[in-house]
């Protein structure tokens, strides 16, 4: 009895879903201030969108995410929702009107929606129309993860010598960056942490027997670390490797079902924090090659959790998703993102 109690309250869920065809967020926030205008029509609507649709009292948040083809040059898009990964039709965003539409499936039933609306200083806004309603949709660029946050395994070289240690940086709720230095010797503060344009500076104290100093880095990150430490004592080449890159970024997930397979996405950031379809995960297990992850969804005084286990090998993602109502088997790949090039200022005339 309880079970199908649950099966009907999810299944409702999912036609509120489709017939509002609201959504929810994963993600990283746009930056704000002097300039904005200019960044709206550069990068345009690239990227991933956190957004909010509103049906009456009923509201549910989701991920628009916005990509460009190289040819033709036209954009596609993604509609993201715990529910799983739509592919939007006919996108188009001209003088920061954007317009795209929609196509659910459910069991034998399609549903078809229409988005009009604009994108303007950070801020996206418009109706979703059906011939069953309309909702009204608020969005906001997404929070984006700095390109410094992560553990890193560092290696220093010292004369013949070298040493091993792991810098782990993270990011509170406004961005601000904060460190620590682990090693074999235990754990110490890193401060006066910056990033800025490629530019990785901070200070760690170093403490060995009875001596302590402490010591400046200067460096770089591109893919990896690259830099020197400076001390009263001499200088001392770094290079640092991000954790974690094999299974960090963006997949498609393919999830089967006895109703058909349907789409999903992961999205793993550098801190191994991480969205499935909408739903924040606030870790996600790597050993060795074995991932793992788990969330708990309220559907009103009901709990629903889900947990993944699989593994990585040849840049393919393998696993089980499992559920109250059972196992699925999931398949999946990396996302490799296409960029917009377009830096054509609008016209004045």
């Amino acid at each position: 009895m309880k079970y199908q109690v649950f099966r009907k309250a999810l299944v409702f869920l999912s036609l509120v879903v489709i017939v509002t065809l609201v959504a929810q967020v994963s993600a990283q926030p746009a930056r704000q201030g002097q300039g904005q205008g200019r960044r709206t029509w550069a990068r345009g609507i690239y990227g991933d969108w956190q957004v909010k649709t509103k049906y009456n009292e009923r509201e549910m948040t989701s991920i628009l995410s916005f990509s460009r083809d190289r040819e033709p040059r036209a954009w596609t898009g993604n509609w993201i929702s715990f529910w799983g990964l739509t592919e939007l039709k006919d996108v188009k965003f001209e003088e920061n009107k954007l317009t795209f539409k929609q196509t659910v499936r459910f069991g034998d039933q399609e549903f078809t929606s229409e988005f009009s609306g604009t994108v303007e200083d950070g801020k996206l806004t418009g109706t979703l129309k059906s011939n069953r309603g309309e909702g009204k949709v608020v969005g906001e660029r997404a929070r984006r993860t700095p390109r410094a946050v992560g553990s890193w395994a560092m290696k220093i070289k010292v004369g013949e010598r070298e040493y091993t240690g792991t810098l782990i940086i993270t990011a509170d709720k406004e961005g601000k960056l904060s460190g620590k230095w682990k090693s074999s010797r235990g754990e110490t503060a890193v401060t006066d942490l910056k990033y800025e344009r490629g530019q990785l500076t901070f200070k760690r104290v170093i403490n060995a027997g009875d001596n302590q100093w402490e010591s400046t880095f200067e460096g770089t990150i591109r893919r990896n670390i690259t830099g020197v430490f400076k001390s009263e004592r001499g200088e001392a080449e770094t290079t640092g490797e991000l954790i974690g890159t094999a299974l960090i970024g963006r997949w498609d997930l393919e999830i089967a079902s006895e109703q058909g397979s349907r789409k999903q996405r992961l999205t793993v950031n550098s801190d191994m924090s991480g969205m499935y379809g909408s739903t924040p995960v606030k870790k996600i297990a790597l050993e060795e090659d074995q991932v793992s992850f788990k969330i708990v969804m309220k559907f009103g005084e009901r709990e629903f959790e889900m947990s993944f286990k699989g593994k990585i090998e040849d840049g393919k993602l393998t696993g089980e998703l499992t559920t109250s109502r059972g196992a699925r088997k999931v398949t999946g790949k990396k996302v490799i993102r296409t960029f917009s090039r377009t830096r054509t200022r609008p016209s004045n005339n």
